[in-house]
Parts: structure tokens; sequence; C-alpha cells
């Protein structure tokens, strides 16, 4: 893209950034939750678009001043002082370029949510949930090396060890929009502990990660949602097996893609205060809602990629953990590392990383930029 093309798509923004900043804070907006949140969003981001902006236009000025200080000026030391202002700016120029196309391409508005991540045994048995208890591990390290904050909502444990299934809610900045591209069948190729003629066996676990919901994303009529509450097993403190500190709700609710009446059952033992959690079951509940009739959004990006980098298709197998040859391979992009021991161990960024780099390609061509 030319320099003036570019210029012409920045054309308008800084409008737009001037509206939006006086529109926040209208006290008619400021009472609309909904619209409030959307335009507060937006100015976050038209605000690191304009700073952008502001270094490029300053770049291409730069430029002109130093061209037309080399043609007109004959002192050698301006003439020094000029080339190198202009080479300086020159090369600010595609790094710049290239952070300003990315910022064009519209954002997916679920990337600053919070997320919930499933972790689900597959195949394989008891090697299945000890996989599944060992991905749980991984996006642990990985959540806590980057600040988040973690709290398992919901786990089934393996008879072996692990989880049969596992479900946590992380909290933190811009969480979602790095964890989507966890979402998918992940296969691990090892000898089992259970192994005793050292054979390697294959199994898998499917990690599904969904935006959490905020309470105006979704409408629910908390009316019909229907509690029950039980004790919570497991091991530690006195009350457990004596207080009724564990909540379950069951919620009829209409799928507007398809018309169909569903019972949705949510269980939550996570702490043992069953007002919070009460208002965790509630948040994953939105949450499974939201996730649900958001599905055609999801299903109408996923037909316009091709590369299928992050589209949430929950059944496509998109990585493998070979053990005997110590080796991690994504196959949406395929990529491979030799580094399984510390990928296990949560060091994961190099891989999403590289799966960003692949999206934001394929977005720049969708976008003609």
């Amino acid at each position: 893209m030319s320099e003036n093309s570019l210029l012409s798509r920045l054309d308008g923004i800084e409008s737009r950034f001037e509206e939006v900043s006086t529109l926040i804070t209208d006290p008619d907006v400021i009472a609309d939750m909904k619209r409030y949140v959307r335009l507060s969003k937006e100015y976050k981001e038209l605000e690191k678009l304009i700073a952008e902006t502001r270094r490029y236009k300053a770049a291409l000025d730069t430029i002109d001043e130093a061209r037309s200080i080399l043609d007109a000026e004959t002192d050698a030391d301006l003439r020094d002082l000029a080339r190198e202002e202009l080479d300086r700016a020159q090369k600010s120029l595609p790094e710049l370029e290239e952070s300003i196309k990315l910022m064009l391409v519209p954002a997916d508005p679920e990337d600053s949510k919070n997320a919930i991540l499933e972790i689900r045994a597959g195949t394989g048995g008891d090697e299945a949930a000890i996989f599944a208890g060992d991905l749980f591990k991984m996006y642990t390290r990985y959540c806590e090396s980057r600040g988040w904050s973690v709290a398992v909502t919901s786990a089934s444990e393996g008879a072996a060890g692990g989880f049969k299934e596992v479900v946590m809610a992380v909290s933190g900045d811009g969480v979602y929009g790095i964890l989507k591209y966890e979402s998918g069948v992940h296969r691990v190729q090892r000898v089992p502990a259970t192994e005793t003629q050292g054979r390697v066996h294959t199994s898998a676990a499917t990690v599904a990660v969904l935006p959490e919901a905020e309470p105006f994303d979704v409408e629910i009529n908390e009316g019909e949602i229907k509690w029950d509450t039980f004790r919570s097993g497991g091991a530690g403190g006195q009350n457990v097996n004596k207080v009724e500190s564990g909540v379950r709700l069951r919620y009829m609710w209409k799928n507007p893609n398809t018309g169909e009446t569903d019972e949705i059952l949510i269980e939550c033992t996570e702490t043992r205060d069953q007002p919070k959690n009460k208002e965790r079951a509630l948040s994953r509940l939105r949450t499974y809602i939201y996730d649900r009739e958001h599905q055609k959004y999801i299903d109408d990006i996923a037909s316009r990629r091709k590369t299928l980098v992050s589209t949430g298709d929950r059944s496509a197998k998109i990585r493998t953990y070979n053990y005997p040859q110590g080796r991690i391979t994504d196959h949406r992009i395929n990529y491979t590392i030799y580094n399984l021991q510390a990928f296990v161990d949560g060091d994961i960024q190099d891989v999403i990383d590289h799966l960003i780099v692949a999206e934001n390609a394929e977005k720049l061509k969708e976008a003609e930029l």
C-alpha cells in the first residue's frame, strides 16, 4: 500500500476520535451501559491508532524536511544531520505502516474479554485424563507467567489422576484474544505410566476457550432459574459434607439461531461460600449462552478463513505433543519445535506468537491492506 493510499484510509480517524471522546462523557451515553462499554473500547482502540498515525505523519514530515535541506543546503554539517534524520525516518516507516495496517483491520470484539477455559479428556481412557491434567498445569503456569488470575470453577478427577473434565475462569488483560488459539483437539504420543511393555500410545484431550460474557451481553430471566444446593465433596475443611455450599442451576433457554429450547445444567463447588458459587455459576451460564448465540458469528469467520488459525472449531486437531522425540507440532501453521518439557511447563508464548502472525497476515490479505 502506498503512503498516499494509507493516509487516505486514515482520513476521518481523528474526527471520529474526537466524536467518541465527547460521547463517552455524555450522561445519556453513560446511562446506557451497553453503549458506553462499546464506545469506551472504541476510544481505547482509536487512541492507539491516533498515536501511531501521528508518529507516521511526523516521520513523513521529517523525510520531506530532510530532502528539502539536502536540495537547498550547502553546509556540510547540516547536510550530514539531514542525511541522518532522513535515514532514521525512512527506516521507521515500514514498521509504522505495518502497525497502522493491523490497527485498521477491525479487531475481534471478543479479544479483550476474560475467558472460560474448558479441558476434557478424549480418546485414551486413563491416559487421556492424565494428559488433560498436564494441559491444566501447562495453562495454569502460562497464565501465572502473564499475571492473569485463574480460578477453577468445576472439576471431575480421573481414576488414575488428571481430569475427566476441568473448567477454569481466567481474568486479565486481553485474555481471550490470546488463549483463543488453544481451542481444539490436542493429541499426545507417549508411553503411559500404566503401559508395561513400553509401547507408545496416542491419546487426546479437547480444549475449548470461550469469551466470558458480561452481565449486559446476554439477557437472562433470573426468576426462571431453578437452584439446588448440595454438600461439596473432597478433602479438607470442617464444613465439607456438612454445609450445602455447592450449587446447581437449571435454566431453560431458547436458541435464537435454531429455535430449539435447551435445558442448561451448571454446577459450581469452587468455594465454601454458597453466594460466591451462585455468582460464578451465573457467570458460566452467561458465557454458555453468549457462546451459543455467537456461534453463527464464529461460523461466518470460519467460512471466510482458509488457515483456520483461530476459528473456535473445537473438533479440529490442532497440536501434537510427541514425548519420544521431545517435539511439539502445531498443525494449523505446520510449525514444529523441540522444547516439549519447557512447553508443557507453560512456555507456550512462542507458538502463540507464530499463530498471531499467521492470523494477522490472513486478516491483512482479506482487508486488501
